[in-house]
């Protein structure tokens, strides 16, 4: 199993290739969607990113706005979901 430090490199490196603008380096408490960097296709393919990097399935109830605006959050999101699978 991944470490959080791991996760969150992973989640970080996927957002900043994804990312809709030309950012090298992110803040991990920086809004994803409101600084652009994503927009709701880029939320699309990150839940499926995070189906495939982590096996994480998000549920309906779960597309919090709060679960992924921003890296902490969404790292935060991802170790609650695999801590509770374990």
């Amino acid at each position: 199993m991944k470490n959080i430090n791991e996760v969150k490199a992973e989640i970080k490196k996927y957002i900043l290739e994804a990312s809709l603008s030309d950012v090298k380096n992110v803040d991990d408490d920086a809004l994803i969607f409101e600084n652009g960097l994503l927009d709701s296709m880029g939320l699309l393919f990150l839940i499926e990113f995070l189906g495939e990097a982590f096996q994480v399935e998000v549920s309906d109830d779960e597309l919090n706005p709060k679960n992924f605006e921003s890296i902490n959050n969404i790292v935060s999101f991802v170790s609650n979901k695999l801590s509770v699978k374990v």
